[in-house]
């Protein structure tokens, strides 16, 4: 929508201001081709992953306490060819993360625990925690050790709700879990309600430089985008009190 708002702008310009219609014209063509083709893409998405974890980082385990939460954000869910909800493939990557997180923490720890946060933003037949939760019990995470949060429509309700089921001191150790461009925004959420996970990243997004636009590069660029305005829209309304 960041994008698509951004080209509505351009072509009330070129309507409105006939005298630099030309002008106009070329900047957008320009900047779409260079968020198309990766060119522009990769520096945003550098941005937003900025501070975030290399997705390679192993959790040692002298960071599981006797009991630990680990902290699954959501990623949206999508409608695969068949007509089928199904977890997009950010969402893969943190339950295959989460999975592999709860492994290495069952073998140092008598209580781990995956806290699966998501509600239903998009408004699907299912919410984003619910759908997600048979795909976390084929990687072997047992039912009775996973809590669902299927009310977040965003990362700061992500926090905010995580912060109410958490239970004040009964776990020693809490790891938050996501993809590197949502880390940053996420942990600011966090850290608002009072909570210092150790953050886990679970994927990498990387935008593929070349002369030809690819719509994967706009949809990256979008995230960026969204993730960037996130983050100052939380220094603002911290700023005037509402967060």
């Amino acid at each position: 929508m960041i994008l698509f708002t951004l080209l509505l702008l351009f072509f009330a310009a070129f309507v409105l201001l006939r005298s630099a219609r030309t002008l106009i014209g070329v900047t957008a063509i320009a900047l779409f081709w260079a968020l198309a083709a990766g060119w522009l893409a990769q520096p945003l998405l550098d941005l937003a992953q900025r501070g975030a974890p290399a997705s390679g980082t192993t959790v040692a385990p002298a960071t599981f306490a006797s009991r630990t939460a680990i902290v699954m954000l959501g990623s949206g869910t999508n409608h695969n060819r068949a007509g089928q909800l199904v977890p997009p493939r950010d969402a893969l990557a943190r339950i295959a993360k989460s999975a592999e997180v709860y492994a290495r923490c069952k073998q140092v720890s008598p209580v781990c625990h995956v806290i699966i946060s998501g509600g239903n933003p998009q408004e699907h037949e299912s919410t984003e925690a619910d759908l997600y939760l048979p795909y976390l019990l084929r990687e072997q995470v047992p039912r009775n050790d996973v809590i669902l949060e299927n009310r977040s429509l965003s990362t700061y309700e992500n926090a905010r709700n995580v912060a109410a089921i958490v239970p004040d001191a009964y776990y020693g150790s809490l790891i938050l879990i996501t993809s590197a461009y949502q880390m940053p925004r996420a942990l600011l959420n966090f850290h608002r309600f009072g909570m210092k996970p150790l953050p886990v990243v679970s994927n990498t997004r990387h935008a593929r430089r070349g002369l030809l636009p690819r719509a994967e590069n706009l949809f990256d660029a979008e995230i960026a985008l969204h993730e960037l305005i996130g983050i100052a829209q939380f220094h603002v309304y911290r700023q005037i009190g509402w967060f």
